[in-house]
């Protein structure tokens, strides 16, 4: 681990430690009635709002030529919380790998809207796509934690639909199991900074489930059929109780014949690549998702 990356994974610690902020930290209430300012856009960039029948989406574009490829953005947040600026970043870091377009997707939460609202949000989404002239070897879908999940549970409903495929898929730390059953949640109990140590965290909410069983496919694609899924990419650190959420499922593909590529960085939280440049293991995650969509 980098210096720099030691003293953020202690300063994750150290906050979800306190008894007043921490519990707020990790059960997502501080997430959700997160108050921004408004996001400045890059000046070589145009960010357009578009207004869907049940949520919102944004599109960020290039103002100079664009390759012709669009990354469909699904953001984090435990299905319970709404787009944030630092998925702004993230669209504008994702564009800037080869002049993407970046479509991020501000689905319907829950409780208010549990399962299959931000699904179902999902699809529609992919299918604007496909109505605004992109084939589907057009479009990569990309996602962290709970829209890493929803990444692959959206491919899995496009192969079961027959509809046209994502060329490929970028999952970061993404919550593919909601059951919790995984090997990890009990070994990086006491090591993840920011969901271990306690059973109040977001990863053990059940409000997007609701009264659905959890391990239904579409909610928990760990427990899906990963045949016929496009070349797919799981970045995750080792610390995270939701290690086993990638690695299970990376085995899946790979033994239902995927192009997989599975990395587990050393000593890393749940989606350090929200750091960007600001960590040598950030700045090596991106460099690896510019050479996998490049390849």
């Amino acid at each position: 681990m980098s210096v720099k990356g030691k003293i953020v994974t202690d300063m994750i610690r150290f906050f979800t430690s306190q008894k007043m902020l921490g519990p707020k930290i990790q059960d997502g209430t501080l997430r959700k009635n997160l108050v921004e300012p408004p996001w400045h856009c890059p000046d070589e960039y145009l960010n357009l709002p578009i207004h869907m029948r049940q949520f919102e989406m944004e599109l960020l574009t290039p103002k100079a030529a664009d390759n012709g490829e669009v990354v469909l953005q699904l953001h984090g947040g435990g299905y319970i919380a709404k787009i944030r600026n630092a998925y702004r970043d993230f669209a504008v870091r994702y564009s800037k790998i080869d002049q993407y377009r970046v479509l991020s997707v501000d689905y319907r939460v829950a409780p208010q809207h549990p399962y299959p609202a931000a699904f179902q949000d999902a699809i529609e989404a992919y299918r604007w796509l496909l109505y605004s002239g992109f084939s589907g070897d057009r479009i990569i879908l990309a996602g962290d934690s709970a829209g890493g999940g929803l990444v692959l549970a959206l491919a899995m409903y496009l192969r079961d639909q027959s509809m046209p495929l994502p060329k490929k898929l970028v999952m970061m730390s993404p919550w593919t199991d909601l059951t919790a059953s995984g090997p990890s949640y009990q070994e990086n109990y006491e090591n993840d900074p920011l969901f271990g140590n306690t059973r109040e965290s977001m990863i053990y909410n059940g409000e997007y489930a609701g009264t659905q069983d959890p391990k239904l496919p579409y909610i928990s694609p760990l427990f899906g059929d990963f045949h016929r899924l496009p070349p797919m990419l799981f970045q995750v650190g080792s610390l995270e109780m939701l290690l086993s959420d990638s690695v299970l499922a990376a085995q899946k593909a790979k033994e239902a014949g995927c192009d997989v590529t599975l990395t587990v960085y050393q000593d890393m939280f749940h989606v350090f690549q929200l750091s960007m440049d600001k960590l040598a293991e950030s700045r090596k995650a991106w460099d690896e998702v510019a050479a996998f969509l490049g390849k």
